[in-house]
């Protein structure tokens, strides 16, 4: 029985801001940045983080099978919003997992995602296991990075059996050669010479990382037909196929003009490309370099199961976003004087969220035992016919719904005003106030389905903790932005 590749899930942020606008907004005093102003990246809107691309992605991955139940779950980022919190179990409890899994964060270097693919696929066993990587990288206004980086998760679920792609091994190098680093408590990266880190560690230690995995397993590098590498400067990985004797268009494409480096999560995503763009018998070789280099390599089969949407319908739903302002606030590095409105205390109380983690991070309702009405949330008594016994719980998060009331509140404090807010109608009965967010102008009404997707739902600036639950997004024709399943 073959181990590898069950299928994946892949999202983007849809908000994309046009590098030009950036560059131009600096043009006063970086004209240099110029030259980077090619193409878009993703950024994320204020309610979205890690954690919830993370979710987003796994819900993606998992959704190919009708009851998925892996055995372990592994998340790898370096940006996830808690440093002493496990980022891993707030993502298994929104997928409604089983309390019992293992979880696991891993972090340290932007070759995290696919050293947790690796350790997975070779120690994991033949039980399916889940590993997600997602990053919301953050980058000084006016710094290079702040047109190279982006945002973005892929997840993929592992495991024994009928496979998408064989795994056929890994090969892997650590070296104190820094490229760039941040301290704990710091917000922002530092790099070093960009030529220096081509020239001696990129061209150095990826191809002979790589050059071993193929002599051990046998393959000619006219045998490889997908090649991806990240973490890496703009150009590296063609210049790195070269030094293999890989055609450069076998190179798999970056993805640096469409959404950006999105760390962790770059070096699956660029996997997630290779696995839509192949054919079964292509071997997939995809690397990372970060104090050394991570390199493996698949082959592409005719079994598994393909994701409903996978990165090209992601990447498809877009939406341009102008104002480099609300990017700049959206992404903490602009704090606006909101007025008074916006002095509110947001304490979570942990006893509750404790004692109703279902409902929140699950987004599971009820259903009345003795009238089958659902409701959210579960009460002692049901909302239809009284009855005393306890409901039984209803998962909402992928129940069809649609908009039975609207408002557009422009004087409540809301980070992205206005705030829209309305009952939701589902049809298996339910009826819940939400905020509805990723509303492009004048196009819901009422009568609208919906969506739901896990988004951030308040930030507690006091205390630094952040709250999540489930939003409403509109369902629009294919084609326009937020139409994604």
């Amino acid at each position: 029985m073959s181990i590898g590749i069950k299928t994946y899930g892949a999202f983007v942020p849809q908000l994309r801001m046009a590098k030009a606008a950036i560059a131009d907004a600096h043009a006063w005093a970086l004209p240099n940045l110029k030259s980077l102003a090619r193409g878009e990246r993703a950024l994320c809107s204020w309610d979205e983080d890690a954690i919830t691309m993370a979710v987003q992605a796994s819900r993606e991955c998992l959704g190919a099978y009708p009851a998925p139940r892996p055995a372990g779950l592994q998340f790898a980022s370096t940006t996830a919003p808690f440093a002493d919190l496990q980022n891993a179990a707030i993502v298994s409890g929104a997928l409604r997992l089983p309390a019992q899994m293992p979880c696991q964060d891993v972090s340290g270097s932007t070759r995290a995602g696919l050293t947790a693919l690796a350790q997975t696929l070779q120690y994991g066993g033949a039980e399916d296991r889940l590993v997600v990587a997602s990053d919301r990288r953050h980058a000084r206004p006016g710094s290079t990075q702040e047109l190279t980086y982006g945002a973005g998760a892929a997840a993929f679920l592992t495991g024994e059996g009928d496979v998408l792609a064989r795994y056929l091994g890994a090969q892997s190098i650590s070296l104190a050669f820094v490229d760039h680093f941040r301290e704990s408590g710091e917000r922002y990266d530092y790099f070093g010479e960009e030529r220096w880190i081509r020239d001696e560690g990129v061209l150095r230690l990826v191809p002979k990382v790589v050059g071993t995995l193929l002599n051990r397993l046998g393959i000619a590098a006219d045998g490889v037909a997908w090649f991806a590498l990240t973490g890496v400067p703009g150009g590296s990985d063609k210049l790195a196929a070269k030094a293999l004797g890989i055609a450069p268009e076998r190179v798999v494409p970056n993805l640096g003009d469409t959404v950006g480096d999105t760390g962790t999560a770059h070096a699956l995503l660029l996997l997630a490309s290779a696995l839509e763009q192949g054919k079964a018998g292509d071997v997939v070789v995809v690397a990372a370099f970060g104090l050394g280099c991570e390199a493996l390599a698949f082959e592409i089969s005719d079994g598994g199961r393909r994701p409903a949407s996978g990165l090209a319908a992601t990447l498809a739903m877009r939406r341009a976003e102008t104002s480099y302002g609300k990017m700049l606030s959206f992404a903490g590095e602009l704090r606006l004087d909101w007025g008074p409105r916006s002095e509110v205390q947001i304490k979570a109380a942990l006893t509750q969220q404790y004692r109703t983690a279902d409902q929140i991070l699950a987004f599971v309702g009820g259903r009345c035992a003795a009238c089958g009405q659902v409701q959210f949330p579960r009460l002692p008594t049901c909302v239809s016919c009284a009855a005393s016994e306890p409901l039984t719980p209803f998962p909402l998060a992928d129940q069809p719904a649609q908009v039975a009331t609207l408002s557009a509140d422009w004087l409540q404090y809301y980070p992205a005003p206005p705030l829209y807010v309305g009952l939701i109608q589902f049809d298996a009965g339910a009826r819940l106030l939400m905020e509805i967010v990723d509303v492009p102008a004048g196009a819901i009404d009422v009568g609208a389905p919906v969506r739901f997707a896990f988004r951030l739902k308040a930030h507690d600036e006091l205390r630094h903790y952040t709250r999540y639950f489930w939003k409403a997004i509109p369902v629009l024709s294919r084609g326009t932005a937020n139409s994604r399943a």
